[in-house]
């Protein structure tokens, strides 16, 4: 896929790049920002922003992508291609786009880099550059035609629910009156809000309701801040001031967490922690009602069972399941028939060919990952989301 001439010109300085890509890309979204402020009002995650999870996730999966290009120069990485074309379709990034980031981000490793950007080393990265763009642009022109378009569709609230202290469901039918796309379980839409200083931030949050509805349901959990991270703009809104009857504006269904390589003898293993559940409720309930014949094995940790989104739906989709065993696990206040602590694989078998399907926090899954290899699994068979920048994919 990449040249020759810049292959080896990419391969001898990737290391100095790869060392100084934390301050290019601060560099490129001051830069980007600056030029065009209405990005990070209205499209680019402020909170993501602020903890500086969005530049590592940028910085993270350029030097992934151009290693592979080194590593395996005849395949295309298309698990990160595809993960990161999703987000970008589900927030409606346009094909010119990318040319402004091309502007900003090569203004910054000229900056950074100074004249260790001879002619050729800019086109070899040039190079790197458009190979990755182009492959987004053409993997997110597919998407768009598959969902039925670009662009947001105004939906409204026609049921509010109370999950826990922190977590609410919404229901929602098109404002127009017109169909509801169906969707895969696992996928996600994006959620665009205004705010009350005029910004219109978008988020993504993955459908918990079964496939099939002629509503759309996703379940929001409050982010509350801390030292590093802002409160959640648009959570917290969501949770204080959007009420039966309100309209938002939500994408088609994007994301390639589904069940599409699992048979129906496959055995599944479904794990989950904190608001990682809510993928997780929708894949159950495929697996319901398409008769999944093979075993299903269901984890899930949270802080409590009153902290349990959706624990209701969670146990009832499993049970119409012929062959599942479910492991609950909880910190503290675990009821008899459910575990006490974080979520272990130790006594729970896993049998050959399992298929798992992973959300949650970053640590728990990686934890979950290797314990799940260790017992046979095979790493391709591994899938998983994450909620926010993709730190993991991007660290490869």
């Amino acid at each position: 896929m990449l040249s020759e001439p810049s292959a080896a010109t990419v391969r001898a300085t990737l290391p100095a790049v790869g060392a100084a890509i934390g301050e290019i890309t601060e560099r490129f979204y001051a830069r980007l920002f600056a030029a065009h402020p209405e990005l990070l009002r209205d499209l680019f995650n402020r909170g993501n922003q602020a903890s500086g999870a969005q530049k590592q996730a940028l910085a993270g999966s350029i030097a992934a992508f151009a290693t592979h290009l080194l590593d395996h120069p005849d395949t295309r990485p298309d698990a990160l291609l595809g993960r990161i074309a999703h987000k970008h379709a589900s927030l409606g990034v346009a094909p010119g786009q990318y040319a402004v980031v091309h502007e900003h981000l090569f203004a910054a490793i000229a900056e950074v880099l100074g004249d260790a950007v001879t002619p050729e080393v800019a086109a070899a990265w040039d190079e790197v550059y458009w190979l990755m763009a182009n492959a987004l642009i053409a993997i997110e022109k597919r998407l768009h035609e598959e969902s039925g378009g670009r662009g947001l569709r105004e939906w409204e609230v026609v049921e509010r629910v109370t999950e826990t202290a922190d977590v609410v469901s919404l229901r929602l039918r098109p404002a127009d009156g017109g169909a509801v796309r169906d969707f895969r379980a696992g996928q996600y839409v994006s959620v665009r809000v205004p705010l009350p200083d005029g910004a219109r931030q978008i988020r993504q949050y993955s459908l918990s309701g079964a496939p099939g509805e002629a509503v759309r349901q996703f379940s929001v959990k409050r982010v509350r801040g801390d030292a590093v991270t802002p409160d959640g703009e648009v959570s917290n809104h969501l949770h204080a001031r959007v009420r039966v009857g309100d309209r938002l504006e939500l994408s088609e269904p994007y994301g390639d967490l589904v069940l599409d390589s699992a048979g129906p003898d496959t055995p599944l293993l479904l794990a989950s922690a904190g608001i990682g559940v809510t993928p997780v409720i929708a894949m159950l309930a495929d697996l319901a009602a398409t008769g999944h014949r093979g075993p299903v094995t269901v984890l899930h940790g949270d802080r409590s069972p009153a902290d349990h989104a959706l624990r209701t739906d969670h146990e009832t989709y499993a049970e119409k399941l012929p062959d599942t065993s479910v492991h609950f696990f909880y910190e503290r206040d675990a009821a008899p028939g459910t575990h006490t602590g974080l979520v272990d694989l130790s006594d729970v078998p896993v049998r050959p060919g399992t298929h798992a399907y992973l959300c949650g926090p970053l640590p728990f899954m990686r934890a979950l990952r290797t314990r799940l290899i260790e017992k046979g699994t095979l790493p391709a068979d591994i899938h998983y989301e994450v909620f926010g920048p993709d730190l993991w994919l991007a660290q490869g």
